[in-house]
């Protein structure tokens, strides 16, 4: 019989267990999953066996037990899960921009084995803390959750730490309220007779004749625009991001497959697209900047670059920044309080073209197509929004003429 093995207290030690020269415990075992030798560290004997009564459960539900997974970090992890998702540039940039913005620092270096649904709390929490919305701290969790789901499903975790952890931390966001007809119609007029924002009227009114997301519109060529036919068509966006070289417009595909979709014109569109191009001759700007093969943008700088995004943005505070100023003019003289403009954004301008179609009675799937919404959900949200009693009131006289006629 072979003699039992003893460690320098007398204790008896099992198979694969050893105490080594510095006093710590190893467990040596075959993974038979992998066929690969693995091997269980600990500062003294009870701890180690706790560890192989783990180990042991592992096995029993087809965890991995691998060293190098067991070592794996949330940012491996990560990187693993981004690259088997098929994904718009424009998303994928915004996607990676925030996790190493927000989360490689923080949670990234963790291993996997070791995160626990207190951890993710805990650093959702700081972000609320920190004062980020919660629609932010969502976007982070719609990027962890589903990396920690897969290495559940690679049996490298039993379970996602992640689950149940979102609750409602953050500041709840800023809601982006559609101009009233009222708000839109003020605007417009302002910008079509002020002296030094008239050369931004065509652009307005295209933004809020179409509801064509900002990247979609400062990607417009005219080789999109068809003035015959009286369509525009969207299978393109400009976007600008760093791709390892510094900061560069880059063309990008529509943010999902309903994004592609070729617009009809109303007539004040395609008003609008003529007037910007006598703009332009008048203005004698160049149409020869090349970004990855296009050509001929339609909304440009001074310098015959596409615009960026931020700077269409700024252009929309400048022009309310002004008609607010204006506004408290003439309420001044007219002893009045100031009806003022709340500071929006582009993407305002397309909820609000969204808007302005809900309320004209347009069918819903030929609003989803027009906005590019893969999920008519979104439309829906749109749609069942009441602006404000004016619309109210045309549905009630709707019903009183049909009452007449009975």
């Amino acid at each position: 019989m072979a003699k039992s093995r003893k460690d320098s207290k007398g204790r008896k030690l099992r198979d694969g267990e050893s105490e080594r020269k510095d006093g710590r415990y190893s467990f040596r075992y075959t993974d038979i999953r992998t066929g690969k030798r693995n091997s269980l560290y600990a500062n003294t004997l009870q701890e180690l066996r706790k560890k192989e009564k783990d180990l042991e459960k592992d096995l029993d539900d087809d965890i991995l037990t691998d060293g190098a997974v067991k070592k794996m970090t949330l940012n491996t992890l990560f990187e693993g899960y981004m690259s088997t998702r098929e994904l718009a540039d424009s998303t994928r940039t915004n996607y990676m921009r925030t996790w190493k913005n927000r989360v490689k620092d923080e949670l990234g270096d963790i291993k996997v084995v070791h995160l626990r649904p207190s951890v993710i709390k805990a650093f959702y929490a700081r972000l609320s803390n920190a004062g980020y919305s919660h629609s932010t701290i969502k976007l982070i969790h719609n990027l962890i959750f589903p990396a920690l789901e897969m290495a559940v499903d690679d049996d490298i975790i039993r379970k996602n730490p992640s689950k149940g952890t979102l609750g409602d931390y953050g500041r709840p966001a800023e809601k982006r309220e559609a101009l009233t007809p009222s708000q839109q119609n003020d605007l417009l007029r302002f910008v079509q007779s002020h002296k030094v924002y008239k050369v931004y009227y065509p652009m307005l009114i295209i933004m809020f004749g179409t509801g064509v997301r900002c990247g979609e519109l400062i990607g417009l060529t005219w080789d999109d625009v068809d003035m015959k036919k009286r369509t525009i068509s969207i299978d393109h966006q400009l976007i600008y991001k760093n791709d390892g070289n510094g900061c560069a417009f880059h063309i990008s595909s529509p943010k999902t497959v309903s994004g592609i979709r070729e617009l009809p014109m109303t007539r004040e569109v395609c008003r609008a697209f003529k007037a910007q191009r006598e703009l332009d001759f008048l203005q004698g700007k160049s149409r020869d900047v090349d970004v990855e093969g296009y050509t001929g943008f339609i909304f440009t700088a001074k310098t015959g670059r596409p615009l960026m995004p931020n700077a269409v943005n700024s252009i929309l505070y400048n022009i309310v920044d002004a008609y607010n100023k204006a506004e408290l003019q003439r309420a001044k003289g007219q002893h009045r309080k100031a009806e003022l403009l709340p500071r929006f954004s582009a993407h305002v301008t397309r909820h609000t073209a969204c808007t302005r179609m809900a309320e004209s009675g347009m069918d819903i799937k030929v609003l989803q197509y027009i906005m590019g919404h893969s999920d008519i959900e979104m439309t829906m949200q749109v749609y069942n929004h009441i602006t404000d009693m004016s619309r109210v009131e045309k549905e009630i006289e709707k019903l009183d003429r049909m009452t007449v006629n009975l």
